[in-house]
């Protein structure tokens, strides 16, 4: 065999062991590559909202007196004290224990009258109103945790990413395109 045609054919097997292994790596960087989705942590805020809470409440108060200066009970009182004061002695001393029971009962009829008022109530219905806040929880976004090419790295998103993968183009994940593994 002559030396030229061994070189040559050593040359054309090199160049197409490399035109092979060149094809093959082209035909590599071709294929998708994925990311690994290690966390999906929603984040939240607390969202309140008053709002008027009303209800009908029955309130006890004092009923009101038809008789403010207590003429009616004054006036049975010194009837009540006259009469019991007649029953006292004889003479001028009778008329002085009228008139003190006339005096004494119509201060007692006084006060009982008072007594008696203060104890009646009537009943009123009332509309009272409070606010109450009323509280939830509300998502803001998610903290994607992600593993590519042996790194950790962490991206917040508004959508909480679907599957456990993720397309990675030009070493950036591509949240908004599907995930679908050959």
């Amino acid at each position: 065999m002559s030396k030229s045609i061994v070189v040559g054919s050593t040359l054309a097997v090199l160049g197409l062991g490399g035109m092979a292994f060149g094809a093959w790596q082209i035909q590599e960087s071709r294929q998708p590559q994925f990311a690994d989705i290690t966390g999906v942590e929603p984040q939240t805020r607390t969202v309140e909202t008053p709002r008027e809470v009303c209800e009908d409440v029955v309130v006890q108060r004092q009923a009101p007196t038809r008789d403010p200066h207590r003429v009616v009970g004054t006036a049975a009182g010194a009837i009540v004290g006259g009469l019991l004061g007649n029953q006292i002695g004889g003479g001028s001393g009778k008329k002085i224990a009228t008139v003190a029971g006339a005096v004494g009962g119509g201060l007692a009829g006084r006060e009982v009258q008072k007594r008696i008022e203060s104890g009646q109530t009537v009943a009123d219905t009332q509309r009272q109103c409070h606010t109450v806040t009323d509280s939830h929880q509300e998502t803001t976004g998610y903290e994607v945790s992600w593993r590519y090419d042996g790194q950790e790295h962490t991206t917040q998103l508004d959508h909480r990413p679907e599957g456990e993968t993720v397309r990675v183009v030009n070493g950036e994940p591509q949240w908004a395109e599907p995930r679908s593994q050959g």
